[in-house]
């Protein structure tokens, strides 16, 4: 097959600029979508609305992290059989992946809708707020199978090497996204129901779309109905390489709401609604990011199957520099114009700007050295180290941070909370420095 002929004899660099432009339009159209349907919030419903949605961020990141749970870990081990050429058992795994997706979304959907309240309040949400929080979660309860499928699949579709169709997916669903925002919340005054029936829509149609893909003769490995149930030993391993982002989702869904009740106790509910405008923001650049570890994860995934090191290598050495270089570029643009960025979102409220503005400023001020712990988290998942990475991905949400947001805004207030992020990142560079630095010394010189 072409796509499997090109993953072991392209040029590496022509390689990863090939599956890095489709998947950075992808990710940055999605990216920009979060950035849009905030902007949306603030100026046609309101600051308060703005920070009511900011709440749900946390529950959001825990129904992606199921989907990249099992999107990420059956892509990777979808992309390793196909090194191994191993066809049969690679559609086995998207099989094992797929039933997987329908019996978790069942579970999240039910336990969400009876925790609602709980969870709403132990994430940060206010008597001002919890209204707004409320009307979003009940509507995006009932995307739940849209979006974990919708989310899970198009990771799959990127790691069997089809980066233009992935592109194409997050563009549908962005663009449709956008749109319906727009006419719900500005036309037909719909307000924060808008923007979530607006996503569930936008979910369907993302579901769609790859459920399309994979029973086409456009994917490399096809989705069968005899394939759709659950090998165990399969199972194994794809929680076990999906179990690194996934729990990296987790942490920072819990960080999130420790970060919401921090930020009301320090700076009240408009501070919620700063958090939400800052991480819209840097997601932005983040996405780019991933998106250099959307093109290198079928390579790297193939090529270690395939025993090519050398290819592997290059790989990450090309990530890596492109990652830090994404960093760098978006750590300049943010410092010097976050004013400017923060009135897109909203330009009622003066406390709303200032909170944005000084902590845009603060909580970026390690982000040159962010890029290349993202790429190395994913190499470790890649080449199958899956603890490796689970540890590298969780010391800066859990070993670093939680602890600074105890401690430091006790002393310096809210600034305490902002500077967290910064300290947290620099601790998280040094070990993942060691730990990269360790297993590129460890990669067997193989080549064929």
């Amino acid at each position: 097959m072409k796509n499997i002929k090109e993953l072991s004899e392209a040029k590496i660099s022509r390689l990863m600029l090939k599956y890095f432009i489709p998947a950075f339009i992808g990710v940055f159209v999605n990216a920009l979508y979060n950035i849009v349907d905030r902007i949306f919030i603030g100026q046609g419903v309101g600051a308060e609305a703005l920070s009511g949605i900011s709440v749900i961020f946390p529950v959001m990141l825990i129904m992606m992290g199921f989907g990249m749970l099992i999107g990420i870990g059956t892509g990777v081990y979808v992309s390793i059989n196909l090194g191994k050429k191993d066809i049969d058992k690679a559609e086995k795994t998207l099989g094992t992946g797929f039933a997987l997706m329908l019996v978790v979304s069942a579970i999240i959907m039910v336990v969400i809708y009876l925790l609602k309240v709980p969870i709403l309040r132990s994430f940060g949400s206010t008597e001002e707020t919890f209204q707004y929080a409320n009307d979003y979660l009940n509507i995006i309860i009932g995307g739940t199978f849209f979006m974990v499928i919708g989310f899970s699949l198009n990771n799959v579709i990127r790691s069997e090497g089809n980066a233009r169709i992935g592109m194409i997916s997050m563009i549908l669903s962005s663009v449709t996204n956008i749109i319906l925002d727009y006419i719900f919340i500005f036309w037909l005054d719909m307000g924060v129901k808008g923007a979530a029936y607006a996503t569930v829509i936008s979910m369907f149609v993302l579901m769609l779309w790859v459920l399309i893909h994979f029973r086409s003769n456009r994917a490399v490995v096809k989705l069968e109905k005899e394939n759709i149930r659950i090998n165990w030993g399969i199972l194994i391993e794809i929680v076990a390489i999906g179990m690194s982002p996934f729990s990296m989702q987790i942490a920072n869904s819990f960080v999130q709401g420790l970060l919401n009740k921090k930020l009301i106790e320090f700076g009240g509910d408009l501070a919620v609604g700063a958090m939400g405008i800052i991480n819209s923001v840097l997601t932005l650049f983040i996405m780019a990011i991933f998106a250099i570890n959307m093109a290198s994860q079928p390579i790297i995934g193939f090529n270690y199957g395939a025993k090519s090191i050398q290819r592997v290598k290059d790989s990450l050495r090309i990530s890596l520099i492109a990652a830090t270089i994404i960093a760098i570029c978006a750590f300049i643009l943010i410092e010097a114009i976050p004013g400017i960025i923060v009135r897109f979102f909203n330009s009622d409220s003066q406390i709303l700007y200032d909170i944005s503005v000084n902590g845009m400023r603060l909580i970026i001020l390690a982000l040159p050295i962010v890029g290349f712990q993202v790429v190395a988290s994913t190499f470790f998942q890649s080449v199958g180290k899956a603890k490796l990475a689970m540890f590298a991905t969780l010391f800066r949400q859990v070993i670093g941070l939680i602890p600074l947001l105890y401690i430091l805004p006790e002393f310096f207030g809210i600034n305490g909370v902002w500077l967290a992020y910064p300290i947290a990142d620099t601790m998280s560079a040094l070990v993942v420095s060691f730990l990269l630095i360790r297993e590129w010394k460890r990669l067997p010189e193989i080549n064929t």
